[in-house]
């Protein structure tokens, strides 16, 4: 079986260690990626160096935005293909897998348009003097994406990285990497010059380590693990550059007596099994108000019976996780449930005919869950939704802010004064009220707090981040 190559300065390069790629569907090998490691690094490093001193460089921003454009048109032709090699690659269903590529072209469409928009200030001073404000680039930044949504995560940071100008080099995380080797061919027939879009395959330790830490980045954005993000800081501060993370969560929904029951249940089953709950912003805890906990759960638990998993290409409700340590993991939290104690309100069903060395877990509703348990404190990242009873507005702000982590947060009330309360009032980077997720506009910015990171992707906001401002004063005389 041939390895997917490397894409490094305009050209596919290979290398003799390999790694195998599993369709998590059945558990089978599928593909086989490029090992890349230090080596491979550098090289895509000084690949995108050459393109910030040659012709990428030289570009101008409206041209940078019609190469964009077109590169989210050539996604769209490729819609197909690539939904098909998300979903077997990461197991979605193909539904959630055909979005995720509408998704991705509609941010390098939305990133175009925005290239030369992207305007500095001039600033009242002394007279004889003017002063004014620029954005530039910050030259080569490294970009590392996780296994959840590859197609969606690579679009949302290496889109605004590219409007701004910057060279990149991407390192996809190593489970799924054949959706952004697809994107660097489209990349090379809308015609980007060479070098201004590496991806380099590899494991976390290996090519991803040797990112964070090489002398020749200039900024680094990581989606992933609070404990990896730390890791990427850590190295990246060696070098003293920006960092942009994102770092999961455990999303609260509060839901109370006055708010729409049936919609709200509708969202919030979806916000948790969306991607077999593989999602930073899933909500994971649900918040209900005592006076309804006991009916709002019973038709959770009923939602929950009803869903139906399945391998990719069946497309129900779930797919399965993304690998046997992550099955394991999840499965693991639930074994934890019931070890405790904690009541299973609901479990889902695997559909007929599913595969049977997949990875598939149930999505597990548990209820009456204290505030300060694991299954209410760690990000599972799973299919599995905790419901913590609480007396009234304050315990639910207590709860809702009782977690390390401060991602996004759902407030499901027709109180506007008790909405806006507890807007200002929960720790989050987004709050979403009587709705959750927005429908994942690209325009909207999204970001942490606390445990969840620094910095914000997505929307226009996303564009300063991969930009560095320049003060200049010109003294001129009066």
């Amino acid at each position: 079986m041939n390895a997917h190559q490397h894409f490094i300065g305009g050209t596919w390069v290979g290398g003799e260690a390999t790694l195998p790629v599993l369709n998590p569907s059945h558990g089978q090998e599928m593909a086989r990626i490029a090992r890349g490691g230090a080596k491979e690094i550098d090289d895509a490093v000084k690949a995108g160096h050459a393109a910030m001193d040659g012709e990428w460089g030289r570009l101008d921003a409206a041209s940078r935005g019609r190469l964009m454009l077109k590169l989210a048109e050539l996604i769209r032709r490729d819609a197909e293909i690539l939904a098909k090699m998300e979903s077997e690659d990461v197991g979605k269903p193909m539904t959630l897998a055909r979005n995720d590529a509408q998704v991705c072209a509609r941010y390098f469409e939305y990133y175009g348009g925005a290239a030369d928009k992207v305007h500095g200030d001039t600033i009242p001073f002394q007279n004889g003097f003017t002063v004014m404000t620029v954005y530039e680039p910050h030259g080569v930044v490294g970009v590392i994406v996780p296994w959840n949504y590859p197609l969606q995560m690579t679009g949302r940071s290496v889109a605004p990285a590219l409007a701004m100008g910057n060279a990149v080099v991407l390192k996809p995380a190593e489970d799924t990497s054949l959706s952004a080797l697809h994107l660097a061919k489209l990349a090379a027939e809308a015609g980007f010059p060479a070098g201004s879009l590496n991806v380099v395959t590899g494991l976390g330790e290996e090519a991803g380590a040797a990112l964070a830490s090489h002398k020749g980045i200039h900024h680094i954005s990581f989606t992933g693990s609070r404990e990896v993000g730390i890791l990427i800081q850590t190295a990246a501060a060696k070098n003293t550059i920006p960092v942009t993370l994102e770092l999961g969560g455990k999303s609260p929904q509060v839901v109370f007596a006055d708010a729409d029951l049936s919609e709200a249940g509708t969202v919030i089953v979806k916000a948790i099994t969306q991607n077999a709950g593989q999602t930073c912003s899933a909500g994971s805890r649900v918040v209900i108000e005592d006076k309804i906990y006991d009916s709002f759960t019973a038709d959770l638990a009923k939602r929950f019976k009803d869903l139906r998993v399945g391998s990719g290409e069946q497309d129900l409700d779930l797919g399965p996780v993304v690998n046997a340590k992550q099955c394991e993991r999840v499965q693991g939290y639930i074994d934890l449930a019931r070890r405790d104690g904690l009541t299973i309100l609901a479990e889902g069903e695997l559909g007929t005919n599913v595969p049977g060395d997949g990875y598939y877990v149930r999505p597990t509703l548990i209820g009456d869950v204290p505030p300060d348990h694991r299954l209410a404190q760690e990000e599972i990242f799973g299919p599995v939704l905790v419901a913590i009873r609480v007396r009234d507005e304050a315990e639910a702000l207590k709860v809702a802010n009782g977690t390390e982590y401060g991602l996004a947060a759902g407030i499901w009330t027709q109180d506007l004064g008790k909405a806006l309360r507890l807007s200002k009032g929960i720790k989050s980077g987004q709050v979403f009220v009587n709705n959750y997720g927005a429908g994942g506009g690209v325009e909207l910015p999204f970001g942490g707090v606390k445990g969840s990171g620094h910095g914000r992707e997505k929307g226009f906001e996303a564009l300063y981040g991969f930009g560095a401002m320049k003060m200049i004063a010109i003294k001129h005389g009066v």
